[in-house]
């Protein structure tokens, strides 16, 4: 199905899908937010406080009944806000006090790994899984086996990892976590729907492991290296326009094979031991 944003699509018979009037080089198309349910509703990622966006859920939704964010980057929770302080709709998440992240998002309820969410009509269960945001929550459509991934696992293009939140040791080994579950489809923060989670996961995984070899080839024929010197190098796949972002993901590798002991550093150097 192809995205439109502002256009309400359903995608199963629990589910609708909202795409958000906010495209960029991170956000793609716009952000997705899905109304669970028909007479009480549930909001996953009210996206950015668009009011264009927040008329549009309103009007789909009989009675809301609760807002789930699963990370509190810019494009996906600021919209929580409005639910609350007009409606008095509480919030369900994981507040954050991390760089980049949004300030205002203030949640009514805090949600932890494996609880579960109830309604007469369907079951969500909270997968924590840090990586991308430190505070990243997947959830699990247990009657569909639909994940709703949040930035974790994004259609069309690999997710940014930006430290100090960002913590690519951590993004992958939630990755593997995801594994452990009964998962049919995706329905990703952005982007369209996934149908082939394990193989899309699978390859994420490798993806990033191929990313860290280049990294050490690099290493290995340089004798050293920095951040500056090796993005070029590392993502000379990727349009250089976007290395400024690709040093992020870069510094994530970096970190994540320094505390693995696998590279060391001097004098912001980077060198295999």
């Amino acid at each position: 199905m192809e995205l439109k944003t502002g256009l309400i699509q359903h995608i199963s018979k629990r589910t609708r899908r909202i795409t958000a009037n906010n495209p960029g080089v991170f956000t793609g198309p716009g952000t997705n937010t899905y109304l669970l349910g028909d007479d009480e509703v549930v909001v996953i990622d009210p996206g950015p406080a668009l009011e264009t966006h927040y008329d549009t859920i309103i009007g789909a939704a009989k009675t809301i009944k609760a807002v789930i964010v699963t990370h509190t980057h810019l494009d996906h929770s600021p919209g929580a806000k409005l639910y609350n302080d007009r409606l008095g709709i509480p919030i369900y998440g994981i507040k954050s006090e991390q760089p980049y992240q949004d300030r205002s998002f203030n949640p009514t309820y805090h949600l932890e790994d494996g609880q579960v969410f109830e309604t007469s009509k369907f079951i969500l269960r909270v997968i924590h899984t840090p990586g991308h945001a430190a505070n990243h929550i997947c959830l699990l459509l247990e009657e569909d086996n639909l994940l709703f991934s949040g930035d974790h696992i994004m259609q069309g293009s690999t997710v940014v990892i930006r430290p100090p939140d960002g913590n690519m040791r951590h993004y992958l080994s939630s990755l593997e976590k995801l594994k452990c579950f009964d998962i049919s489809n995706i329905a990703p923060g952005h982007g369209s729907i996934i149908n082939t989670p394990k193989k899309t996961i699978d390859w994420i995984i490798n993806h990033r492991l191929n990313r860290e070899n280049k990294i050490l080839n690099c290493l290995k024929s340089l004798g050293k290296g920095n951040v500056d010197s090796l993005v070029s190098l590392v993502y000379d796949d990727v349009e250089s326009s976007l290395h400024p972002f690709a040093k992020w993901s870069l510094s994530a590798h970096l970190i994540k094979l320094l505390e693995e002991q696998i590279i060391d550093i001097s004098k912001n150097q980077y060198y295999i031991p």
